[in-house]
């Protein structure tokens, strides 16, 4: 047999049927090393049919290089790995069984387990993880069994296992958890074991949702005498399967504006106000998102105290802040003009849900065609029977995208205002939404 090779230049070799099966064992030799390459520290080769690298015991302090492709079975467990960054096991696709116990593990990245779609058991149990990418879960479709307890997890969001369908074993127990998502164990159609004992519970509304479930499903739950409440304080130490029916209420809200009386003459820089009644348990956080002309401000109410000055902490170009927030659900807008115009959504939040009303302002005068795409936009509305409707003398908006206000300024800017509603025509319309600023103190004695 010949073989040309060019070494420098073209040369003839001649191999005889010996030499033939030298090179032969050569490149095997040099095949199996390829395929055997393991980290030095590590311990590489097959047992039961698996590609196993043991890496355990070994004070390692980061994930070593140099493992073969075909690994399926990598133990890292008890060294001293501090995180997981991105692309740990980037050199293990076919990684099926992954032990990670016993390290420091403070952190794990995004993209750290994302390329080991082929995963079936995970072992992050006794570490220190409270910072976790939940994300790459999404890419663990095959994840058959995942321990994540003797953490220090505080949180997990409702959608962290949504693609573990799969997931027949998961392990939580012994983290710093203090509620749970409705619907968080949803997706895991296949679950027969959920360990979740010893966690902190905030025992509110927001874990009632879990009482029933774990009181309904066929998953088994050990150990569940030590799920318990921590606070409040008065249910410390009570077990969650015996915790008392809690009155309970996702948010719901109202927004509504009290009118001045039908011809009414109002001076100029009157205050528009807007009240959002907002009822649910436990009481719900309120939020102003406004969004006009000038770009979008959000408010945590309330940004004021009674006397209308910004509370402590509160950024404001001055002491009286331009959208002026109270506790008890009112939205002050003192000087109201073309700036102003836009959209006032009131959001209510707590533990079992949101709600959202809002209402679009704009002004135009009368007579110049000042109603512009808003008044348009709303005179639509109004045709199939939608807007704004009174009751008790108070506006109400029949949905959030359908509901708007517009002032109208009379030419020689002494303001006359009107709301447009109900479609009614050739008079002024019930419920006059623009307030003067004798109302101001109206809305203040509610406080």
């Amino acid at each position: 047999m010949e073989l040309i090779f060019r070494l420098g230049r073209w040369t003839r070799i001649t191999l005889t049927g010996g030499r033939m099966q030298e090179l032969r064992l050569l490149c095997w030799v040099v095949l199996v090393g390829l395929v055997q390459a393991c980290p030095e520290s590590c311990d590489c080769g097959e047992k039961y049919g698996f590609q196993i690298a043991d890496c355990a015991y070994r004070d390692l302090e980061a994930v070593p290089p140099g493992f073969p492709a075909n690994v399926t079975t990598l133990s890292l467990s008890a060294n001293r790995l501090p995180s997981l960054p991105e692309g740990a096991f980037r050199e293990v696709p076919l990684l099926q069984s992954l032990w990670l116990a016993h390290n420091e593990i403070r952190r794990v990245a995004a993209g750290a387990l994302a390329p080991l779609g082929q995963l079936k058991s995970l072992d992050l149990s006794h570490n220190l993880i409270s910072d976790f990418a939940w994300s790459d879960l999404n890419n663990l479709s095959a994840l058959q069994l995942l321990k994540m307890d003797s953490n220090e997890l505080t949180f997990i969001p409702r959608d962290a296992f949504r693609s573990l369908r799969a997931l027949r074993s998961l392990q939580l127990n012994h983290n710093r958890l203090h509620t749970l998502a409705e619907g968080t164990f949803a997706p895991l159609t296949a679950l027969s074991h959920l360990q979740i004992n010893d966690n902190p519970f905030d025992c509110t509304c927001g874990i009632v949702w879990f009482k029933t479930w774990a009181l309904t499903t066929a998953v088994s739950i050990p150990e569940q005498d030590n799920i318990t409440c921590t606070s409040p304080h008065v249910l410390k130490g009570t077990r969650l399967n015996r915790l008392l029916p809690l009155p309970c209420s996702a948010p719901s809200v109202q927004l509504t504006y009290q009118p001045s009386q039908d011809g009414a003459e109002l001076r100029p820089g009157f205050v528009l106000a807007l009240h959002c009644d907002v009822d649910g348990q436990p009481a719900p956080q309120l939020h102003w998102h406004i969004q006009t002309p000038g770009g979008t401000v959000e408010i945590a109410s309330p940004n004021v105290g009674a006397d209308g000055r910004a509370l402590p902490g509160v950024l404001a170009a001055s002491s009286r802040p331009r959208f002026q927030a109270f506790a008890n659900g009112s939205l002050l807008i003192p000087d109201f003009g073309k700036l102003e115009e836009g959209t006032y959504s009131c959001l209510a939040t707590n533990e079992l849900g949101s709600a959202e009303s809002s209402v679009n302002v704009a002004l135009a005068t009368p007579g110049e065609g000042g109603e512009d795409a808003l008044g348009r936009r709303f005179h639509g509305k109004a045709a199939e029977g939608k807007g704004c409707y009174t009751v008790d003398n108070e506006v109400q908006p029949s949905g959030p995208e359908d509901n708007v206000v517009i002032i109208y300024l009379s030419r020689t800017g002494g303001p006359e205002a009107a709301a447009a509603g109900g479609g009614i025509s050739g008079k002024q319309p019930p419920g006059l939404l623009l307030l003067g600023q004798s109302l101001l103190l109206l809305f203040l004695t509610s406080f």
